[in-house]
């Protein structure tokens, strides 16, 4: 059965050819900003002058695990510095994906936010790898990603780079559509205190503190932050505006530090704790008739040890450890109708009586999840031409949850992975990398190979031809969930169920459900065409990147999930193309950033052909739930005279779930530097040019104009 998502391949390939169309207008009459300034030499490459103006050549980290240049790495990157975030007044992780060619960015439930490359996901970012300093930061059983919970702040933020396209040939399983790195500064970098505050509309609130040293042998850096938002203005319940209960406060903090042995080795600790609450709304969130909130109480710790070395200058290696443990706590009472319990109860049981009032209890969502995980990379530079990186990693997952595994579980994951980049003309640059590993969560070994040619011209542009194919396993709960709800603080006449496990495969329609089926794992197989340059004006730097991808992904997992209904299976197949465009332009106190990003999605149902129509087309729709046909931005960060800095940006999704996303954000900042302090100034002012809410229509925010202030000293 062949079912549409509703982002249908056009009938013509004229079409098609629009997007590119304007894709190429927009490169060459609104360029803007790819690279910008980076505070930490540690990123810079060769530098072209121009007129007394000094210009870097990008360089990525994250795509094949090799420092490699533009015109070299096998597939698109996206790079956004922190310096641009913070002038464009970037508020969180999640904004920052705006500026992404094809990612989509948006809140369900309450305000838990979302962010999908290319879709794929109902709500749960699960075919993204996330990491921070090259640490695993999605969540454990669900492979989801928290970003109310990311531990780390925007103030300590190098740069993030983004690949476009499956990774998973560097990254392994989760890397499915693409591969975020979150790097933030070396603590050699901040050394001093500094401070920082700004509030705004919504009882937005966000402080940062710091304080750290520098040396020749060692340096440190401690940090504190405090994230809090209201969350939305309102929220609809049978037709009626009513209070959301749906905001967050946060606390994180962060110590970083390195040590050095010698010139050749060093050891980087990293250590860090978050708690918080995220609220969630017990009319939106609750389950059983809830008659409280079901906040989430979240307390977080991480450690990283890593120590890298190297023998000469043509060999570097490192090795890396990480531990890291997530708590969750959710509990909430609800009140079930004595008639409902007693329909829940097995056959033969004595029912209760229904003229004593209904059953009360607390009810929770509980678990704790914990990973350990280990990996030896090493890195040879045989020649100019010839550069080899290659590594093995091991992973233990933990989960802990009485309500969704009945106990305890392991998982278990082992990988090899290498990349060999080989120039043998000038003119031309072949990629070949591939990762093994085996997971214990299927019991099964995969490879993902990816392979790339690089036609370089003149050292300023070059054109990719690249293939990849990428795996994604279920996660735990996907595969072995022993989903039950214990009752307790029970009281009468219900006493007797005090403990009592409510098992919700035992509640599920027996015709419907896949509940406790073996699910196999997810495939993508995928193609692109990029194009990379740079032209070189006068006293200015032109930035061109345009990214062609055909994607084929077979046996995704999809249907629905919950108490009332259990029907996934890998009963998908999805085809999807596009074209993606950043384009730049920097000179001498002005930055130019614009991106574009256009996506046909075609889906079909290939599971089980009893299961009803409606089914099978709802499993299709979920699949491009969060795809959207267009979505771009255009930014514009400008210095001015009295140490003025002003930023204007552009965003926009069209469309998810029948609704469009516009924005306009502005930005005014004086940042005055003296010779032992620097202290910065700005305000912000978010307008909403879409009066309706984005994605739900509980996402209501009463104000368009959404006012922010900053401040901020360092010493």
């Amino acid at each position: 059965m062949r079912v549409s998502t509703g982002i249908t391949r056009a009938s013509s390939r004229a079409d098609y050819l629009r997007p590119l169309t304007i894709a190429v207008a927009l490169a060459s009459l609104a360029p803007t900003l790819t690279y910008g300034q980076s505070e930490s030499t540690d990123f810079s490459s060769e530098l072209l002058s121009l007129d007394g103006e000094q210009f870097e050549m990008p360089e990525v980290l994250t795509t094949t695990r090799l420092r490699q240049s533009k015109l070299r790495v096998p597939g698109t990157t996206t790079i956004l510095t922190g310096d641009m975030l913070r002038n464009l007044g970037v508020m969180n992780l999640v904004e920052a994906s705006r500026l992404v060619p094809g990612m989509v960015v948006g809140h369900y439930g309450s305000t838990n936010p979302v962010t999908s490359y290319h879709g794929t996901s109902q709500y749960e970012q699960r075919r993204l790898q996330v990491q921070i300093d090259g640490r695993t930061a999605y969540r454990i059983s669900l492979s989801d990603v928290e970003w109310l919970a990311m531990p780390v702040a925007m103030e300590n933020i190098e740069r993030i780079e983004i690949s476009r396209g499956p990774n998973s040939a560097a990254y392994g399983i989760n890397a499915f559509l693409g591969s975020i790195n979150i790097i933030t500064r070396s603590p050699q970098d901040t050394a001093g205190a500094e401070a920082y505050a700004a509030a705004g509309s919504r009882g937005h609130l966000r402080t940062f503190t710091s304080v750290g040293t520098s040396d020749a042998d060692k340096s440190w850096r401690l940090s504190y932050e405090k994230r809090k938002s209201n969350g939305f203005d309102s929220q609809i319940d049978g037709g009626e505006e009513i209070p959301f209960h749906d905001g967050h406060d946060v606390n994180n903090f962060n110590f970083d530090s390195i040590f050095r042995v010698d010139n050749r080795h060093s050891f980087d600790i990293r250590a860090g704790v978050l708690d918080g609450v995220n609220e969630e709304d017990r009319e939106k969130s609750g389950k059983f008739g809830a008659t409280t909130d079901p906040d989430i109480f979240m307390r977080d710790y991480y450690l990283q040890v890593r120590f890298d070395g190297s023998t000469s200058d043509s060999h570097f290696y490192y090795l890396q450890a990480s531990y890291q443990k997530q708590k969750r706590r959710q509990s909430w009472t609800a009140e079930i109708s004595a008639e409902d319990i007693n329909a829940l109860l097995p056959a033969g049981n004595t029912p209760f009586p229904t003229d004593q009032g209904p059953f009360i209890a607390d009810f929770n969502e509980d678990a704790e999840e914990a990973r350990q995980e280990f990996e030896l990379q090493d890195t040879l530079i045989f020649n100019e031409n010839l550069k080899l990186v290659s590594g093995l990693g091991y992973r233990k997952d933990t989960y802990v949850s009485e309500t969704f595994f009945n106990g305890r579980g392991d998982n278990y994951q082992s990988r090899l992975f290498a990349n060999v980049e080989y120039s043998p003309l000038r003119w031309v640059t072949f990629n070949l990398g591939g990762n093994w590993e085996r997971t214990t969560t299927t019991r099964e070994t995969y490879f993902s190979p990816r392979a790339a040619t690089n036609f370089i011209f003149n050292d300023n542009h070059a054109l990719r031809f690249v293939f990849s194919r990428a795996v994604r396993t279920p996660d735990a709960f996907e595969q072995d969930p022993d989903w039950s709800y214990l009752p307790s603080n029970v009281q009468a006449p219900f006493e007797a169920l005090e403990g009592y496990r409510f098992v919700i495969g035992d509640l599920l329609d027996p015709t419907t459900s896949t509940y406790g089926q073996n699910l196999e794992e997810e495939w993508i197989t995928s193609r692109e065409i990029s194009y990379f340059g740079q032209f070189h004006m006068d006293r200015a730097l032109l930035s061109v990147e345009v990214r062609y991808f055909n994607d084929y992904m077979h046996d995704m997992i999809s249907g629905v999930l919950n108490e009332e209904e259990w029907y996934i299976d890998n009963n998908v197949n999805l085809e999807q193309e596009g074209v993606e465009l950043e384009t730049s332009l920097e000179f001498s106190g002005t930055q130019f950033r614009v991106s574009y990003g256009y996506l046909e999605q075609d889906a079909w149902y290939i599971g089980d052909p009893s299961l009803p129509a409606r089914e099978q087309s709802r499993a299709v729709d979920l699949l491009g739930r969060l795809s959207a046909r267009n979505s771009g931005s255009v930014a514009w960060i400008q210095d001015w005279p009295l140490e003025l800095t002003s930023s204007a940006a552009y965003y926009w999704t069209n469309e998810v779930r029948d609704t469009r996303f516009e924005r306009a954000d502005f930005r005014l900042a004086r940042r005055v530097d003296m010779s032992d302090y620097s202290y910065v100034l700005a305000l912000t002012i978010q307008h909403y040019l879409n009066p309706k809410p984005w994605m739900s229509p509980d996402n209501r925010i009463d104000d368009q104009n959404q006012m922010f202030v900053e401040a901020g000293v360092r010493f």
